[in-house]
């Protein structure tokens, strides 16, 4: 029997322009509203992150973080 998808937690998130207009293109792209592409993203994380690129990307994240709240 399917799980039936629920969305039973709900979060206050900030998130940049970059970031959000990314989410709303994968969303609309894969057929899904906003938070549904978020659930989809954190349910199978393990298996869409890619590991060689995970520790670089985000020391460059932090390097960045404090000019980009500027």
């Amino acid at each position: 029997m399917p799980k039936r998808f629920r969305l039973t937690r709900r979060f206050n998130a900030a998130m940049t322009e970059d970031a959000y207009r990314r989410l709303k293109r994968f969303a609309t792209e894969a057929g899904l509203d906003e938070g549904e592409a978020l659930s989809f993203v954190f349910e199978n994380f393990d298996s869409i992150l890619n590991e060689e690129t995970f520790g670089h990307r985000m020391r460059l994240f932090n390097a960045e973080l404090d000019a980009r709240k500027r």
